[in-house]
């Protein structure tokens, strides 16, 4: 009878975020004769036995960079895939450390506005760290029953939205001929860039590249793809609802995902809910940064947050 093959190690490696009095974050550079040399990464190391995360986390930061962490929390976990072991990326993020980071380990280290970093400089695992950074914690997406004759005035609430906090809008309008949608958006581009928002249309790829957008990968758009459509500064989103689909998202390097539906809806009633202890299970063994969605509203942020997910997506709940 065939034996089953023996687990692979996991290697435990703790990273910080360090968040600077003008929001910068810490990067250092892989020195050379590393794997990855020359790429940059968030800095931390690895996970000793008998350690706790913060304790270890502690430990590095100051063996690394001559730090006192005074305080950290949570951000993200990347599970990472490799031959010959597995390796899990606690990322923990904090403001609060004693001493000025400067390099103990012969690594350069350069503050950058999360805005401003490439993602192609990063280590592969460490940009979704970033993306955990860079969004927010409400995803807006458009209600699908918006008709065509009612653009003047969605043109107004998407403007009014992104006046007024929002940071992540989807442009989900079915009703509508597609380069209607695609009118729409290159008309709110020049408000959202003056916003610092990000705009993502439903699945229409060719109109993302065209306008330099984002874009929702439909679930099936999603399982027939092989590789990433867009190029890596354009937010790339895909729309899940196991863990087969979180896995591959993280495989064609998506941004972040959408997991539904978390709680019943009434726009698909006849879907089982995930519910939050499965949404957890899930998100937290995501390699990228998950939003719930369905019967979702703003007030459900810290219960994601909690449940290891960036925030929440919605629809009904998201414009007031």
């Amino acid at each position: 009878m065939p034996t089953s093959a023996a687990p692979k190690p996991v290697m435990h490696v703790m990273a910080a975020v360090m968040h600077d009095a003008e929001g910068r974050v810490l990067l250092a550079q892989r020195p050379a004769g590393k794997h990855l040399a020359g790429m940059w990464e968030f800095p931390g190391g690895k996970l000793e036995p008998g350690e706790t995360p913060l304790a270890a986390l502690t430990r590095e930061l100051h063996e690394e960079l001559g730090v006192t962490l005074q305080h950290a929390e949570p951000l993200i976990r990347v599970p990472c895939h490799h031959v010959e072991r597995e390796l899990l990326l606690d990322t923990w993020q904090t403001d609060q450390w004693d001493g000025v980071p400067q390099s103990l380990e012969g690594q350069a280290l350069q503050w950058w506005l999360p805005a401003q970093v490439d993602p192609a400089m990063l280590a592969p695992a460490d940009r979704a760290i970033l993306q955990a950074v860079r969004l927010p914690h409400c995803y807006q997406i458009t209600p699908a029953e918006v008709r065509p004759d009612q653009r003047g005035i969605w043109f107004e609430r998407i403007g009014h939205a992104i006046q007024h906090g929002a940071q992540l809008v989807q442009l989900h309008l079915p009703l509508w001929p597609r380069e209607l949608v695609r009118g729409l958006a290159a008309a709110l581009l020049p408000l959202a860039r003056r916003h610092g928002v990000q705009l993502l249309l439903n699945g229409d790829i060719d109109g993302a590249l065209t306008l330099g957008i984002g874009v929702q990968l439909k679930s099936a758009q999603l399982a027939a793809l092989s590789e990433r459509p867009l190029p890596l500064p354009q937010l790339v989103g895909a729309s899940c609802h196991e863990a087969v689909h979180l896995a591959h998202a993280a495989d064609i390097a998506a941004d972040f995902a959408t997991l539904s539906p978390v709680v019943g809806t009434r726009s698909h009633p006849q879907t089982p809910a995930l519910g939050w202890p499965r949404f957890h299970a899930l998100a937290e063994a995501a390699a990228l940064p998950v939003y719930a969605l369905g019967g979702m509203a703003p007030a459900h942020v810290t219960q994601a947050r909690q449940c290891s997910g960036q925030g929440v997506a919605g629809i009904r709940e998201f414009w007031p």
